[in-house]
């Protein structure tokens, strides 16, 4: 088992700047890759941004491309989200999550989730 907790989050105006982490405890000896999703209310999950074990692969949607970073640091067992230029439209429940597999963008494929961090976006 693997115990994900997030961290960072809060509320910030437009065009500003938050850095989401994320702790890995437990069986973290294991390789996994590591994503970030996101849920706004009424909106279901979607995804944000994901990383191989490594850290040589990564990927991002669309709507975040350009602005959000991913990167991880296994020493630590930690993953971080630094998110620039944030916009209203960013506000969400943000979570990470890890799998066993390769290195996903789809949700169901995560084997471990945290409970979450707010990231408000005022206009």
């Amino acid at each position: 088992q693997v115990q994900l907790v997030e961290s960072g989050g809060g509320l910030v105006q437009a065009g500003g700047s938050l850095r989401l982490s994320c702790a890995a405890s437990g069986r973290t000896g294991s390789r996994y890759a590591m994503g970030w999703f996101r849920q706004a209310p009424g909106k279901e999950r979607e995804f944000v941004a994901a990383i191989s074990w490594s850290g040589g692969l990564t990927y991002y949607a669309d709507s975040v491309k350009g602005r959000f970073t991913i990167s991880r640091d296994n020493a630590k067992n930690t993953m971080y989200l630094q998110m620039n230029s944030l916009k209203p439209e960013d506000t969400a429940v943000y979570y990470c999550a890890a799998t066993r597999r390769e290195v996903t963008t789809e949700g169901y494929q995560y084997d471990y989730w945290g409970l979450g961090t707010q990231v408000t976006v005022s206009s």
